[in-house]
C-alpha cells in the first residue's frame, strides 16, 4: 500500500513541478503492474477516437487534454471540485443544446446564433427552483414558439416542391375519368370492384404501388410480394388511404392521388419530401 501511495505522490509531483510534461513512466515490478499497463494500452486507441470526435477536442493539444487527464486521474476526491469539473461538461452540452436550437431557428445562416446566456439564465433559474413556470409549461412554450419558425424554414427550404405538387393536382383534376373528394384526394377507378365496402372497424387487405409526381417508386408490396393489411379501427396509415379504402369495394384497383394535407405534409420522410403528393395504385383484395 506504502509503494503505491508513493507511486501516486511522484505523478502527483510531476504534475504540479511541470506544466509542459506529459509523461507519466510506468514502473512494472510485478504482474498486477504489467497487466495494468496493458490495460492502459489497449484502451488507447479507443480513447483517441472519443477525444477527436465525441469530446471534440482538436488533436494539436493533445498535450493539454493528457495534462488534465493526468490531474482528474490523480487528485484526490474533492465534491467541491468534482461538482465544478462535472458543471463545464454539462455547460459543453448547453453550448451545443444552443448550437443545436440556433441550425432549427436560423436554418440556412450559420452566422446567427441563439444567445447562450438566454439558455443559461434558463436552466439555472430552473435548479435554483426561481423559474416562473413548471418545466412541462416551459417547454409547451417553447414548442409554440418554435414550431412556426420550423415551418416557415420548411416552407422556405421547399415552396418548389410544394409549388409543382399542387401544379400537378389541379392539372390532373382536369383529367378525364378523376374523381376529386371535398378532402382534395382524387381518385380513378382502373378496376371496379364487385365486392362489399369495408365497414369502419374492417381490416383491408390489398397490393398497392406508392410513387412521386416525378414517376420515383418510393414503395411497393408487390415487390415484397406480400399483400398488405389495414385495420380501419387503428388504420396506422396516412389519412387519404383511410378516406379511399372506405370508398373501395373489395375487388376494386384504383389509382389515388393524394395531397400533402391527407399525406406527410411538411415532414421530410426521406425519398418523399416535404409537400410531396402521393400516388398510389391500390387493390383491395378483400
Amino acid at each position: 500500500m506504502k509503494k503505491l501511495m508513493l507511486a501516486a505522490t511522484c505523478i502527483a509531483a510531476i504534475v504540479c513541478t511541470s506544466c509542459t510534461n506529459t509523461n507519466v513512466k510506468a514502473e512494472l515490478k510485478d504482474n498486477v503492474d504489467s497487466l495494468t499497463n496493458f490495460l492502459g494500452i489497449a484502451q488507447a486507441n479507443g480513447l483517441k477516437s472519443y477525444m477527436q470526435y465525441q469530446l471534440q477536442v482538436d488533436s494539436t493539444y493533445q498535450d493539454e487534454f493528457i495534462r488534465g487527464m493526468i490531474e482528474g486521474a490523480t487528485s484526490k476526491d474533492d465534491p467541491k471540485q468534482t461538482a465544478y469539473m462535472k458543471g463545464i461538461e454539462v455547460g459543453k452540452q448547453v453550448k451545443d443544446m444552443a448550437d443545436n436550437l440556433s441550425s432549427e431557428v436560423y436554418k440556412n445562416d450559420s452566422t446567427k446564433k441563439v444567445p447562450v446566456k438566454n439558455l443559461l439564465a434558463g436552466i439555472i433559474s430552473g435548479l435554483k427552483g426561481e423559474a416562473t413556470m413548471t418545466a412541462d409549461s416551459a417547454y409547451s412554450e417553447f414548442q409554440k414558439l418554435l414550431t412556426p419558425i420550423q415551418d416557415a424554414n420548411t416552407l422556405a427550404q421547399w415552396a418548389d416542391n410544394k409549388k409543382a405538387n399542387e401544379e400537378f393536382l389541379a392539372e390532373n383534376a382536369k383529367k378525364e375519368g378523376v374523381t376529386v373528394l371535398p378532402s382534395g384526394v382524387q381518385y380513378k377507378v382502373l378496376e371496379p370492384g364487385n365486392g362489399v365496402l369495408p365497414a369502419d372497424t374492417a381490416k383491408v387487405k390489398c397490393h398497392y404501388e406508392g410513387r412521386l409526381i416525378d414517376g420515383t417508386v418510393f414503395d411497393s408490396s408487390y415487390k415484397r410480394e406480400e399483400p398488405f393489411e389495414v385495420d380501419l379501427a387503428m388504420p396506422r396509415v396516412i389519412a387519404g388511404w383511410v378516406e379511399v379504402l372506405k370508398l373501395m369495394p373489395a375487388g376494386s384497383k384504383w389509382e389515388v392521388y393524394i395531397p400533402q394535407e391527407m399525406g406527410y405534409g411538411k415532414q421530410d420522410m426521406g425519398d418523399i419530401k416535404p409537400y410531396s403528393t402521393l400516388i398510389f395504385t391500390i387493390e383491395t383484395l378483400k
